[in-house]
C-alpha cells in the first residue's frame, strides 16, 4: 500500500528496532551464554518489520490489514520475551525498560494504523 519512496515512520522505527534487538540478542548468547530465549526474542523482534515491509506490496486492503495484524501479534510477542528475559535477570532495568518502550510505541503505531486502515 506503501510507496518505497514515501517516509514511513512505522517503518523506520520497526527497523531500528531491529537493529537494537538484533544486537540484544549477540549480547545475551555471547555474555550471558543464553540460546534459548534470545532465539524467541530475535525472531519475534525482526518479524515485526519484516511483516510491515511486506504490507507494502500487498495485493488487497485486507491482506494489508492482515500483514499489520500478523506485525501487531509480533510486537505483543516480543514484548512478553523481554519481560521474561528481564523478570530473569537477563536484562537489566534500564535496558528492559528502553526495549519495552520501543516495543510498546510500535504496538501503538500498529493498532493505529490497523484502526485507520479499517474505517
Amino acid at each position: 500500500m506503501n510507496s518505497e519512496k514515501t517516509k514511513s515512520p512505522l517503518r523506520d522505527k520497526s527497523y531500528a528496532f531491529a537493529i537494537k534487538i538484533v544486537k540484544l540478542s549477540q549480547s545475551l548468547v555471547s555474555d550471558k551464554k543464553e540460546f534459548v530465549l534470545s532465539k524467541q526474542v530475535l525472531r519475534s523482534g525482526t518479524a515485526i518489520g519484516a511483516l510491515i515491509r511486506e504490507s507494502e506490496f500487498t495485493a488487497s486492503k485486507a491482506d494489508f490489514i492482515n500483514k499489520l495484524t500478523v506485525s501487531l501479534k509480533e510486537a505483543n510477542e516480543t514484548e512478553y520475551w523481554l519481560m521474561l528475559l528481564y523478570d530473569t535477570e537477563y536484562l537489566i532495568k534500564e535496558e528492559f525498560l528502553q526495549m519495552q518502550f520501543e516495543c510498546r510505541e510500535l504496538i501503538a503505531m500498529l493498532v493505529s494504523s490497523i484502526k485507520t486502515s479499517k474505517s
